[in-house]
């Protein structure tokens, strides 16, 4: 090929422009000449349409030395697959993803293959491209990309994974449980969809110091659905649905004592369960609204567990360690659910200890009534035990006063 050389610049001159030129189906790679000479092969074109119909074609650009530097091309990928643009002696220029389009120069001619400036120019339309961007919660669907949950049946003991965004699970078993990895590990706005389908709870647990709305734990009844959201720190659940056949649900929290305020979530399970070992008195607030709850006292120590709604005048109730009570909130007060005793009239109490007597009072949750052990029964007075009333007979710890004195027996 005959080359002529700028008598101003001292480059070589640019060649004949050939505008357009579009090479489609191709099944072999493709070899470009420069449209100069009149040569009759393959035109490196200004704006050039490729396809191939396989994967892994090339196309291979003409000899740089004997072009100026500028000397351009646009070349736009109009097919299914990728190829690279290569240069004379088969250096890699670019690798064009399909529908993209890729505007190349040369910036120094010195050498067969050349220099390239590369400017990306973006995607057209193709029927592949969405495939390539479906992700968690997307499916490709011809030319457009549409949101999608994959379905998966829950097994006992799971532990939620990063893989599981946007993933529906459904559990059809008995009563069972599953976890959350930690949230740090999923990350902020990772989320899925549960579905409890089963004939029993299913409990789901954070791991670590996570919290799903503020606890360690959150239940879902036979029925029960929701959004489980990641917020980076921890977890909270949006559209928490309630069984019309089961209507409670549970509060699992461990305290170690002091105040805890419940957050709005927290105080709308019925059923509130504590646990732990206190290390003083345990003051739960609840907001001032109307509610039944049922509260258990599950924790261990010498302390108490107070109800509040921390309304200044309101009345409080306090719950001995080992101890239940079904308690109505007013707004302001919490009130005994029951203060006479309707239909059947055996009442149960748990053993109780001698600083927790199982039947105590208000102001000196100390003071009552409890179970030493087997046959026996026990009064304790402020944490020490007093009397016991036993199989062989009456214990009493200290002396005793007896004003009308004492007919029969030997002492």
């Amino acid at each position: 090929m005959t080359t002529y050389t700028s008598p101003f610049s001292g480059d070589t001159i640019q060649p004949t422009d050939v505008s357009y030129a579009s090479y489609n189906g191709l099944t072999s790679n493709l070899i470009l000449q420069w449209p100069v000479n009149g040569n009759t092969g393959n035109p490196a074109a200004r704006v050039m349409e490729i396809s191939f119909t396989g994967s892994g074609g090339v196309v291979f650009m003409p000899d740089a030395t004997q072009v100026s530097v500028g000397q351009d091309a646009l070349i736009r990928n109009v097919g299914s697959t990728s190829f690279t643009v290569e240069g004379y002696s088969g250096s890699t220029i670019i690798s064009i993803a399909a529908g993209q389009a890729e505007y190349i120069y040369v910036t120094n001619n010195s050498t067969q293959n050349g220099t390239w400036g590369i400017i990306a120019f973006g995607a057209g339309t193709y029927s592949g491209a969405a495939s390539q961007l479906a992700g968690y919660g997307l499916e490709a669907i011809s030319t457009t990309l549409n949101q999608a949950y994959t379905v998966n049946s829950l097994t006992a003991n799971y532990t939620f994974l990063s893989g599981d965004q946007a993933s529906i699970y459904i559990w059809t078993g008995g009563a069972t449980s599953a976890t959350l990895s930690a949230s740090a590990t999923l990350g902020n706005n990772w989320f899925m969809l549960f579905k409890n389908n089963g004939s029993g709870t299913v409990t789901i647990a954070c791991s670590g110091s996570d919290t799903i709305d503020g606890a360690t734990t959150k239940t879902f009844q036979p029925g029960n659905s929701a959004f489980i959201v990641c917020t980076g720190s921890g977890f909270v659940t949006v559209g928490y649905g309630t069984s019309s056949t089961f209507v409670y649900s549970v509060l699992t929290l461990t305290v170690t004592g002091g105040t805890y305020t419940l957050s709005a979530s927290q105080a709308s399970n019925t059923i509130q369960e504590y646990s732990g070992t206190l290390t003083s008195n345990q003051i739960i607030l609840f907001p001032p609204v109307a509610n039944l709850y049922v509260i258990s006292n599950q924790t261990s120590g010498s302390y108490t567990l107070t109800a509040s709604t921390g309304v200044s005048g309101g009345a409080t109730a306090t719950i001995p360690s080992g101890g239940q009570a079904t308690l109505i909130c007013d707004g302001k007060n919490f009130l005994n659910a029951n203060t006479t005793q309707a239909g059947a009239t055996a009442i149960s109490l748990v053993n109780g200890t001698v600083s927790n007597p199982s039947l105590n009072f208000a102001s000196e949750t100390s003071t009552g009534i409890y179970r030493p052990g087997a046959g026996r029964l026990g009064i304790s007075i402020t944490g020490a035990e007093i009397l016991d009333i036993n199989t062989n007979g009456i214990s009493v710890a200290g002396s005793g006063t007896f004003i009308t004195g004492i007919s029969g027996g030997t002492f």
